[in-house]
Formats: structure tokens, C-alpha cells, sequence
């Protein structure tokens, strides 16, 4: 199937690790040309020399209101045009309601949901139609994640935005996406496995609840992003898709 991704031009912040690398190289693959972001220019400058000759970087913050701006900007300056982004950020700290601090709750509003806001916002002012603004979220958008508070404060939220900014930039041809990773093998993942004090008795208990009986790979998420972001999901917005293995009870 040809995802119509040939030459087109995306903005993948968090692209240097984890989901948002998988979902960058799944671009790559498919023939688009990709800016990734990363807070560090060390790997920043490490992860394009791995993504290749169509790969380009910049080191950016999401929680930087400037980033936005420069992120749309060095898109067109390397590649000549701007055709979409998908917005991906670290974790949160992790905890329970006792233990996060006032702090750890505003680095990560500014970073999570803020910053995601002031992404999407520019994007929009920038693309045209057939233009795409997807988020990478979480399963906690439907369910709590115990020990995962301030994402179950936040990406609920962060998904309510995602939905009504479909509604309003419909009219104009460009889609809005939220992508939900469930318990997808990243480092992330793996450090939240760890908190238990066995990483793996944790994950063969969430393995046995897991439909499919296993994690996902990061390569299994990219696809699914690199989809709808793709011309070829050019009727669907307004979604909040599962990648969870089934993990999910409500329809």
C-alpha cells in the first residue's frame, strides 16, 4: 500500500528516542522527509546521522515557546515545505497523588501539555490542506495508570484539546490524530516496570492482561503513526487510536 508519504514534510518533536524515533524512522521508510527534535544537541546530531540523508535536526524544548516558530521554519529552510507534526515529549514524572510536587506538576504542564498546545497552534497556522497535527498520548486518556498521576491529570486534558482543534481546523482540510501508546517496549516502559522492585514480574502481570499476551515494539507504533499521518488516512480525524494489543476494555 503506498501511504502517499513520498517527499512530503513532517515535524517530529521527542524524535530522537523512543516512540517519537519509531514513528520518525516509519516516515523515513515510507519516503517523507523528517526534523527531529531532541532537547540535546549531541543527540539530536547523533539520531540524524542514523535516520539518514532525509533526516534533518534541531535541538528544541517543547516547553519553549519559541521552539514552534523555529521548528516550522527550519522544516521549509531544509526541505522546502511543512506538511505536518506530530508532537511527542518524555514522560512525566512518575508517583502517586502524595507524592508528585508543585514543581514536578508545572515542568510537566509546561512541557506535556502547554508546549504540545503551542506546537499544534503554529501548526495550524501554518499547513494548508491535507495538512496533518497528530499527538503521541497515552492509554491514560481513557483509563488511570497507577503510579502515573500527573499523565492521568494531563493527557485526558491534552486529548480534549486534540479533539476540538479537529473540529475546528475540519473545515479547512487538515486533520487532527492522537496516537495511544499502551505498554510498548521503550525505555520508559521498562523504567516503569522497574518501580516495582522486579521488572520482570511486572511485566509478565501486564504481559497476562494484554490481550495479545505481549508488549508492543516501538516499530509496530511507528507504523500505525506514520498511517495517520499518511495521505492514505486522509478521512479520518478527531481520533484517539489505541496501539495497546488490545489492552483496552471500553470499545
Amino acid at each position: 500500500m503506498d501511504l502517499g508519504l513520498k517527499d512530503r514534510v513532517y515535524v517530529v518533536t521527542g524524535g530522537t528516542r523512543g516512540l517519537g524515533r519509531a514513528s520518525a524512522e516509519a516516515l523515513l521508510a515510507e519516503g517523507a522527509k523528517v526534523l527531529v527534535t531532541g532537547r540535546e544537541e549531541k543527540t539530536v546530531a547523533e539520531a540524524v546521522a542514523e535516520l539518514g540523508p532525509n533526516a534533518a535536526g534541531l535541538a528544541a524544548d517543547n516547553a519553549d515557546p519559541e521552539a514552534p516558530a523555529r521548528l516550522i521554519a527550519e522544516a521549509r529552510s531544509r526541505f522546502g515545505g511543512f506538511d505536518g507534526i506530530l508532537v511527542s515529549v518524555g514522560g512525566p514524572a512518575p508517583g502517586f497523588a502524595a507524592d508528585n510536587t508543585d514543581e514536578q506538576w508545572a515542568a510537566a504542564f509546561d512541557s506535556v501539555f502547554l508546549g504540545a498546545v503551542r506546537m499544534a497552534r503554529a501548526a495550524a497556522e501554518a499547513l494548508a490542506e491535507g495538512g496533518v497535527i497528530g499527538f503521541v498520548l497515552s492509554g491514560s486518556v481513557h483509563e488511570p495508570i497507577p503510579g502515573l498521576t500527573i499523565s492521568n491529570g494531563l493527557r485526558p486534558g491534552l486529548a480534549g484539546f486534540a479533539k476540538s482543534l479537529a473540529g475546528d481546523l475540519g473545515p479547512r482540510g487538515i486533520r487532527v490524530v492522537g496516537v495511544l501508546p499502551g505498554r510498548i517496549d521503550t525505555d520508559r516502559v521498562r523504567q516503569l516496570d522497574a518501580l516495582s522492585g522486579d521488572a520482570d514480574a511486572s511485566r509478565t502481570t501486564n504481559e497476562s492482561r494484554i490481550p495479545l499476551r505481549r508488549y508492543g515494539t516501538p516499530e509496530e507504533y511507528g507504523r500505525t503513526a506514520a498511517f495517520l499521518l499518511s495521505p492514505a488516512a486522509s478521512y479520518v480525524t478527531g481520533v484517539m487510536l489505541s496501539v495497546d494489543g488490545g489492552a483496552r476494555h471500553g470499545f
